[in-house]
């Protein structure tokens, strides 16, 4: 029987970003994966911003930026979106929607320190899922990580100290699973881990397909009586739902025949579709949620611990940030020196922030609707309330994951801003950004006393020191990107060393 550190089922964004967290840090790490390649459906166009800085900080940022100019040479100028996301330099820039209302770009106010504190990742947003999965299994791949692909889970049998996998290529044991094995998830069942939520009530389309003649798709998001349809940026990419049960049988593949059926229904348009490239996507607005994240010595991560309806392409960044907050606690843990509680930490965390992106997708659901009423309430959200900036603002802010925020203080009252919050571009006298001194996933603490009354000693394993006498205020910022400690002339050592001790362990 062989043997591993930790075990990760699931070979997605969210297995591949936790694989490379834990193997960043030298924990052995065995991900296995049922398909023999990558999965060619078409998915999420593109990351938001939340998780382009989870990129950066493992230095992945250039890798991304390349991605987006594929993705924009492979559009031309397709889209007020595109044209934009071409302008951008360092904008703070929206790539998306809610409920096929779109990102204006041009209604987004630059000074609002929110957005600016987050901008250095703008190049970096227009990523495909499948190019995200390309550039994490490389990832994977320089770090050593043991994927294994063509490997079904059948089970798991779980004991004080290990977990055994069931697969059909044998055992597999280690200290720790990690279940990314989407939302059908056989481990998340066979546990018996309850699955909260509510059913489906439409069914939706993603592909490319092509067309004898489209001309009577208009580009952007059309909303019509019997659905919502978007057509472009990508030639022949199509995306619809319409307020109908999936068929009986979800795993057979989308056929031409069915695509051309609900595109004609939806559309009101007699197209007609001569062929599909890759594969085409069929999904729902079934939105669930694990009860808990955390079973003994499995956890869930991704799809396997929340379900929802694409809009918007929260899934994938949701599954990222999973994986972010659990790969650093989880590393700590298996080397020894995590302190107590750290990884209950995980679900307290995580599972307030699925809920909250199952809201937000089930309230879009319910803009989509064809009748007369919630026609006259997308006049009323789109027309005006997102004509204003600082709605739009806002909005985009919440799609943008930048205002996720943790109480990381440990007491009942919790710690002021920027406490709790993601870092995003903090940049540095030297040249650098606090973003080029977390690539090998140590903790961050930015010095900008003129006297470097914060440097620390004995930690070097898990925390990079930064000195930079320069400015307010001075940052210690997990693995993960949140900051956890920030100086505000008030008991900072004693702060500081408190933070330490709760998130980073004892010296």
């Amino acid at each position: 029987m062989e043997r591993t550190e930790v075990i990760v089922a699931g070979a997605g964004p969210t297995g591949l970003f936790l694989a490379g967290e834990l193997a960043l840090r030298g924990v052995g790490v065995t991900v296995l994966d049922r398909l023999e390649e990558p999965d060619q459906n078409i998915k999420a166009g593109s990351v938001n911003v939340a998780s382009a800085e989870l990129l950066d900080r493992r230095g992945l940022l250039p890798a991304a930026e390349a991605a987006q100019r594929r993705f924009l040479a492979s559009v031309g100028t397709f889209g007020p979106t595109v044209e934009a996301a071409k302008r951008g330099g360092r904008r703070f820039l929206a790539a998306g929607h809610f409920a096929g209302f779109l990102f204006d770009n041009d209604l987004i106010d630059q000074s609002d320190p929110v957005l600016a504190a987050h901008r250095a990742v703008s190049n970096g947003l227009g990523v495909p899922q499948q190019e995200v999965e390309q550039m994490l299994a490389e990832h994977c791949a320089q770090l050593g990580v043991d994927l294994r692909r063509g490997v079904d889970v059948h089970g798991v049998q779980t004991a004080d100290e290990s977990v055994t996998v069931e697969t059909s290529a044998g055992e597999v044991t280690a200290g720790w699973l990690v279940a990314a094995d989407g939302g059908r998830s056989v481990i998340r069942k066979q546990l018996g881990i309850e699955f909260d939520g509510t059913d489906p009530e439409m069914t939706g389309y993603q592909a490319i397909a092509d067309f004898e003649d489209a001309s009577g798709l208009r580009p952007g998001w059309t909303w019509t009586p019997r659905g919502v349809y978007a057509y472009g940026p990508v030639p022949g990419r199509i995306f619809l739902s319409r307020f109908r049960q999936p068929p009986e049988d979800r795993d057979v593949p989308v056929s031409v025949e069915e695509l051309q059926e609900a595109v004609r229904d939806v559309t009101g348009a007699p197209v007609t579709i001569t062929g599909i490239r890759g594969r085409a996507t069929r999904f729902t607005d079934n939105a669930r949620q694990a009860r808990h994240y955390r079973h003994g010595r499995v956890f869930l991560a991704g799809d396997a611990a929340h379900v929802h309806s694409p809009l918007g392409g929260q899934g994938l960044n949701l599954g990222l940030g999973d994986a972010a907050n659990l790969g650093w606690k989880l590393a700590a843990t298996v080397q020894g020196w995590a302190p107590a509680g750290l990884l209950d930490t995980y679900e307290t965390e995580r599972h307030p922030v699925g809920a909250g992106v199952l809201d937000w997708t089930r309230a879009q659901v319910a803009l989509l609707r064809g009748d007369e009423r919630t026609e006259q309430l997308r006049k009323i959200v789109g027309g005006e309330l997102l004509r204003v900036p600082a709605a739009m603002n806002r909005i985009v802010a919440l799609s943008s994951g930048i205002l996720q925020h943790y109480d990381v203080s440990g007491t009942a009252d919790d710690a002021a801003e920027p406490v709790g919050s993601i870092a995003g571009d903090v940049e540095l006298t030297s040249g650098t950004r606090l973003a080029d001194h977390a690539h090998d996933g140590r903790f961050v603490l930015v010095d900008r006393s003129p006297d470097g009354r914060f440097a620390v000693s004995g930690l070097d394993d898990r925390l990079a020191y930064v000195a930079d006498p320069a400015g307010e205020p001075s940052l210690l910022v997990r693995p993960d990107g949140v900051i956890v400690w920030a100086s505000s002339g008030s008991d900072d050592q004693k702060l500081l060393d408190a933070a330490l001790a709760r998130w980073a362990g004892a010296k």
